[in-house]
């Protein structure tokens, strides 16, 4: 019973991360776009992108399971 405690902090404290990651990317993506060259976020998600299309369908299968996985609640 213990460990069941200790797993749902854990996830509940990544989650909490997981998400606070999120909208700070979010929140530097709008920011590079109303001031260019600012945070480089956008060049950076365009780079991340091409590396996983880059390998073809394995990469565009990758890139979905990515998503996937992050847009998971």
């Amino acid at each position: 019973m213990k460990m069941n405690s200790a797993l749902e902090k854990i996830t509940d404290s990544l989650h909490g991360i997981m998400g606070l990651g999120l909208t700070l990317a979010a929140a530097f993506l709008v920011v590079d776009m109303l001031f260019p060259g600012t945070t480089n976020i956008v060049a950076n998600v365009a780079t991340l992108v091409k590396s996983f299309v880059g390998h073809g369908l394995v990469g565009l299968i990758s890139l979905i399971v990515f998503i996937t996985i992050f847009s998971r609640d």
